[in-house]
């Protein structure tokens, strides 16, 4: 069985297994890449689809919150030795698919916001317990403002739903973005996820993870009075 080592600093993985480095960086630069890439596509442009001013700096401090995310893992992954050049999007590292949602609407950034920050949520929940101390360290610092962001969706998706109209786009949305959350977790049977809960950097399956994520999703759309559609889950 693999000795989970805990490492205190980015300095002490030169010598460590190369298996352990290199999932340590798939990880921190698919954050950094898709930090970024889902600040671009979706916190940045919803600015503009803000009704009020109150809603426009809200989602201004999401934006900032997620650009910020972007920087905390680049400049880890830097720490690490790894190039800025393969922690952006235009490396080729081809961002999650749920950032191929187009976004139009006010609603469907409050789905979003609801829901994906949601995924986000547990999948930086495991990170929280990773036996490589600065990513954990980081993970624990981002957690309060993911936190802000599914809130920040919660609060003006319960706004919405106050007038006929509004619930209806909202549920429009959540019919429209929910198909495409269930794979953010990646495969049941990823051979990355094995690797990473082989060396403490991931706690859970994919599997356990999303359908963890299926059960408080679907938590807080019926407290909402909202249904989530059908969606067959991978085995």
């Amino acid at each position: 069985m693999t000795e989970i080592p805990q490492v205190k600093t980015a300095a002490e993985l030169k010598g460590l297994d190369p298996e352990y480095v290199e999932a340590l960086e798939k990880i921190v630069i698919s954050h950094a890449v898709n930090e970024l890439h889902g600040a671009r596509v979706f916190d940045e442009p919803a600015i503009a689809l803000a009704p009020t001013p109150y809603a426009k700096w809200l989602t201004c401090r999401v934006a900032m919150e997620e650009y910020g995310h972007h920087v905390r893992f680049r400049e880890l992954g830097e720490e690490m030795g790894i190039e800025s050049a393969r922690m952006v999007p235009e490396s080729g590292k081809r961002p999650l698919s749920i950032f191929e949602f187009p976004l139009e609407t006010w609603a469907e950034f409050c789905v979003i916001k609801l829901l994906a920050d949601l995924a986000e949520i547990i999948q930086v929940e495991d990170l929280a317990m990773c036996s490589f101390h600065p990513l954990r360290n980081l993970a624990r610092m981002t957690m309060p403002e993911e936190r802000f962001h599914a809130q920040f969706g919660k609060d003006f998706t319960k706004e919405m739903l106050e007038t006929e109209e509004g619930r209806t786009a909202i549920q429009d949305a959540v019919n429209r973005y929910y198909p495409y959350l269930p794979a953010f977790f990646g495969r049941p049977k990823s051979k990355n996820n094995e690797i990473f809960r082989k060396w403490g950097i991931k706690q859970r399956t994919n599997a356990e993870m999303r359908d963890d994520y299926v059960r408080r999703a679907t938590e807080v759309c019926e407290e909402l009075g909202l249904t989530l559609p059908e969606v067959e889950l991978a085995a």
